[in-house]
């Protein structure tokens, strides 16, 4: 055993029953159903009932990632998903943590939208590394974002793939397996402005009773203009990113096995996939899950561990976009692992 790695012990995740298939969203939105599930890639998201909090997601995400894990040997519980939690200015870290009962961890979160999840896996490796009594710490996503989505705003039609769910990752110290290697980012901070639930903030606190009904809803200042500078540079981030993780790990392009993506439509997924030789059975279509914020890549790695799509020694890569917009990839040797 080493103490110088950090490996993923296991994952789990939570969806809720309730579901959004692509029939309703084409009725919500007025576009074609065909259109939904071939451009873009949703046959359906699931919907938590309006009881069913963030808090209590993710510690039923937590749960299925313990699994016969003591809770009470967590030396840590950190929240990375949605800001859009039980309350505004609310400890979801604290809550799931008090919820699992890890009675002797702390608690803390981290935000940076939908990239969190896989920049997460950087902070806490770091962390559990420079600090010997941090052996286990729990990750913990989840997401409601449906609730934000306005199927009449047809500017917003990019988030219509927004479904609820959460996801649970628990990282040991010294476990050589499922190694985590090293993460990259990119950061273009121009895009800051570009979506928000603008009625919410300091910046509009003042006439939140006068702010129009809309902006109660996650949307989009301009579609037409952040798709003019996002569509350039996106897909080539991804793939930017991957292999910049995977450089940093000390493997070139062509040593990437499987990538456990962020939702995308499976045309996008295939043009990336293809950067690096690789094709869909190196990776997991989200189109049964939808854009569960940064729970994706772990919902996708669950999944293309059950699919039996990774094997030992494979390097894995989770990659995710954030709005602000950033690009973040982690690096993941898979299987068993020595020094």
């Amino acid at each position: 055993m080493t103490t110088d790695v950090v490996g993923i012990r296991s994952i789990g995740y939570y969806t809720p029953e309730g579901i959004r298939d692509s029939a309703y969203i084409a009725e919500a939105s007025g576009i074609p159903e065909k259109v939904i599930r071939e451009k873009f890639g949703i046959n359906l998201v699931h919907k938590a009932p309006p009881e069913e909090s963030v808090s209590e997601m993710g510690v039923k995400a937590a749960h299925n990632a313990l699994s016969d894990f003591d809770p009470a040997r967590l030396d840590l519980v950190v929240y990375c998903g949605s800001e859009y939690k039980d309350y505004y200015l609310y400890n979801c870290a604290a809550k799931i943590q008090h919820g699992i009962g890890a009675v002797n961890a702390n608690a803390f979160e981290i935000h940076s939208l939908c990239s969190a999840g896989v920049y997460s896996l950087k902070v806490l490796k770091s962390m559990m590394l420079a600090d010997e009594s941090l052996k286990h710490v729990l990750l913990v996503s989840s997401s409601k974002e449906g609730d934000l989505i306005n199927y009449a705003d047809g500017d917003s039609r990019f988030m219509f793939n927004f479904g609820d769910g959460a996801a649970a990752v628990l990282l040991e110290k010294g476990l050589e397996r499922n190694v985590i290697l090293e993460t990259a980012m990119i950061t273009d901070g121009s895009f800051a402005d570009d979506i928000g639930v603008m009625g919410v903030g300091c910046k509009n606190f003042a006439n939140f009773s006068t702010m129009p009904y809309g902006d109660r809803f996650l949307r989009v200042a301009d579609i037409a203009k952040m798709k003019e500078r996002l569509d350039p540079v996106t897909l080539d981030n991804f793939v930017r990113v991957i292999e910049m993780a995977a450089e940093k790990s000390g493997y070139g392009k062509d040593s990437v096995d499987f990538i456990a993506p962020i939702f995308m439509k499976r045309s996008i997924l295939e043009t990336m996939l293809a950067s690096f030789g690789l094709k869909e059975e190196n990776s997991f279509v989200l189109e049964d899950y939808g854009h569960c914020q940064s729970a994706d890549a772990f919902i996708a790695l669950k999944n293309g561990q059950a699919l039996g799509r990774l094997k030992d020694g494979d390097i894995a890569v989770l990659v995710a976009a954030g709005t602000g917009y950033t690009w973040a990839a982690t690096a993941v040797r898979w299987g068993a692992w020595s020094a």
